[in-house]
């Protein structure tokens, strides 16, 4: 969020881009850590999935990668944005890694061996408890978390697909971040 305002505030269309690429796509894994408070059994491939998509997002755009290159290591915004992109990288290999060693929990997340998968999402899930009862006097649970989970996850992929038909092959892979704010 920092790096966001950072880059408002130089006024860097390029960075600003591919931060509100980034914000887009990782989205699915907020959609994922509601199907794991839900417990639904392919909840560990879907945020896989959107591990590996938000890591490519990060380096899929030929406009924007070209000019980051063209900035110099003193420009302290681009290169805090290279590393930013570097660690985001590493640390989605890692967790593609840590997941594969439980490769079991991919189709059965509710088995002993994949808690230790399920315990970040029951902390989220006091949050968005406590958050839902605040606002709406109502009972957050684990059902209410898999229908929102699975709803979301509906409307993402038809977004998605959406951008792969119409988008994707208009623009290829350029961001357009030169043009309106609108692409």
């Amino acid at each position: 969020m920092t790096l966001f305002f950072w880059s408002i505030k130089k006024r860097n269309k390029a960075v600003k881009k591919l931060l509100s690429i980034y914000w887009k796509i990782s989205l699915l894994f907020f959609i994922s850590l509601l199907l794991l408070i839900g417990k639904y059994n392919y909840a560990l491939v879907i945020t896989n999935i959107s591990t590996i998509l938000m890591t490519i997002s990060v380096w899929f755009w030929n406009d924007i990668n070209d000019e980051l290159k063209e900035y110099d290591f003193s420009y302290s915004l681009i290169t805090t944005t290279k590393v930013w992109r570097w660690s985001l990288t590493f640390i989605s290999l890692n967790f593609l890694f840590q997941s594969f060693l439980n490769f079991s929990c991919f189709s059965s997340i509710n088995s002993a061996v994949c808690e230790i998968w399920l315990q970040p999402s029951s902390n989220f899930y006091t949050i968005i408890k406590n958050l839902f009862n605040f606002l709406f006097g109502a009972n957050f649970t684990q059902p209410v978390a898999k229908f929102l989970g699975l709803f979301s996850l509906l409307i993402y992929t038809l977004g998605l697909i959406q951008w792969s038909i119409i988008k994707l092959p208009k623009n290829g892979r350029n961001s357009c971040f030169s043009k309106n704010e609108r692409n």
